[in-house]
């Protein structure tokens, strides 16, 4: 699959995918940064979604039943996929967070560190590898005592 080819998909299943998650045309172009009128006139079929849209779309809709079962799967990873050149890295390196993040705790080359700016937490290993990413202190937490077993 291709940019192309996701952008054409998006565009047809737009109206069953807002369908699905319950919102309304309002709600769905609001989310998606559009008017309602660009938002009719993708789901009538008359334009197609441009590539930030479909992202956008892939992203906030990352658990539809529909976009999971027309791609396969995770439709994160199909964006990644279309957008390295189909080359995923097996964890997302970071730059180990010595600006806008605050480290927690440690433990045997582990950071438990939360955003200075955003308050979310993150999980990285002793490579700047990040291992989970939530706004959720009680997930970051569960997660970093499973960690120190």
């Amino acid at each position: 699959m291709n940019r192309e080819q996701l952008i054409t998909l998006i565009s047809e299943k737009l109206k069953l995918i807002r369908t699905e998650k319950t919102f309304t045309q309002d709600q769905m172009s609001d989310l998606l940064g559009l008017s309602k009128k660009t938002l009719v006139q993708i789901e009538k079929g008359r334009i197609l979604a441009g590539w930030t849209t479909t992202v956008a779309v892939c992203t906030l809709c990352r658990d539809s039943t529909i976009l999971q079962h027309e791609l396969g799967g995770d439709p994160l990873e199909v964006v990644d996929l279309i957008a390295n050149n189909g080359t995923l890295q097996p964890k997302e390196k970071t730059m180990g967070g010595y600006i806008w993040w605050k480290n927690i705790s440690e433990h045997d080359g582990f950071r438990l560190q939360q955003n200075v700016i955003s308050q979310h937490f993150r999980i990285l290993d002793n490579n700047n590898f990040r291992l989970i990413s939530t706004f959720d202190e009680q997930i970051a937490t569960k997660a970093w005592e499973k960690l120190k077993l």
